[in-house]
């Protein structure tokens, strides 16, 4: 497994992650057991990065996270805000005490490794008293280190320009380019991390569904196909799922014949100069043991990587590059 440093995290991360929404909620029920396999074959493949959130089950992710790394040595990032209107007015420091205590009692430890700011409203990203509690949350001994996730290249780079910033979690992938252009080379001169999130576009890029593929109610695959719960951006990248099904055929082509078009897909990102560590999800063992693979893969070719750009340029950028 490659380590990547995050200068302003100071240390290294495994270049591929682990995410753990799916342990807590929104994808179909993932049992206990299975979530605890997940946890400890993704760490017995190399993976030392574990992103979860105090929103994900309603904290059923991140206690299961805790409880795996009581016995495994892990780097866990977790984030917050999600759990109250999105108002501007809720991101104070006493809203963040809150949830921070909560988070930790989940967890179970006194001190979190990484806490995010979870897709707040846009204004959040330019607030003094954000970041003034942010740091004074390190100073007291709560967090490490504090980053951000984020919708929009705009909120990515208004976050980077702060000091303490130590990293930014963005959708990034084959059907989504457009963090390429400015937020990876301005997190690189910044020396903040980059978190590729929904690296494979919620499982399109797995290459396993068809226009047939039902989901199940409790999947946000379903309730959130157009954006009814939160941002469409984190169901399928934004991408009509007609027009993602297309791209995928022309991804196949591409994919060499010794990996799966998921490894192709999470090879493109990890080949991307400032990526630090992607996060896809796993549902089960083999899923989480199959996605680290990637790591050992070689790059891709550049005509691989050409490919990409044109599937993009010619099906997905004219219908969300702007939007994000």
């Amino acid at each position: 497994m490659e380590n990547r440093k995050i200068a302003r995290l100071g240390r290294e991360v495994s270049v591929v992650g682990l995410g753990c929404w799916q342990l807590g909620a929104d994808w179909g029920e993932v049992d206990e057991k299975d979530a605890l396999a997940v946890l400890h074959a993704a760490a017995d493949a190399g993976v030392t990065f574990f992103d979860t959130a105090d929103v994900y089950g309603d904290g059923r992710s991140e206690r299961l996270v805790g409880r795996f790394a009581a016995a495994r040595e892990v780097f866990v990032a977790t984030k917050m805000g999600r759990r109250v209107e999105q108002v501007p007015e809720n991101y104070v420091a006493a809203n963040f005490r809150e949830w921070n205590d909560r988070s930790r009692r989940n967890l179970g430890v006194d001190t979190l490794d990484l806490v995010q700011l979870h897709c707040p409203p846009t204004p959040v990203y330019s607030s003094d008293a954000v970041y003034d509690a942010l740091d004074a949350m390190v100073d007291e001994g709560r967090i490490k280190a504090y980053g951000v996730s984020v919708e929009t290249c705009d909120e990515a780079l208004t976050a980077l320009a702060r000091p303490n910033v130590a990293s930014v979690q963005i959708i990034l992938n084959c059907l989504r380019l457009k963090p390429l252009e400015r937020v990876l080379p301005a997190a690189a001169e910044a020396g903040a991390g980059i978190i590729a999130r929904v690296p494979l576009a919620s499982g399109l890029l797995s290459g396993r569904y068809t226009a047939s593929t039902t989901f199940a109610a409790d999947d946000h695959r379903n309730f959130n196909r157009h954006g009814e719960a939160f941002d469409v951006g984190e169901t399928f990248s934004g991408v009509p799922y007609e027009v993602g099904l297309e791209a995928v055929e022309r991804l196949r082509g591409l994919v060499p014949a010794d990996q799966t078009l998921a490894q192709f897909a999470l090879r493109w990102i990890i080949d991307q100069p400032g990526v630090s560590t992607v996060i896809p999800g796993a549902r089960n063992a083999s899923q989480a043991t199959a996605n680290t693979a990637a790591a050992a893969l070689p790059p891709l070719s550049a005509e691989a990587l050409a490919g990409v750009r044109e599937t993009y340029d010619e099906l997905v950028r004219p219908l969300v590059h702007d939007r994000w």
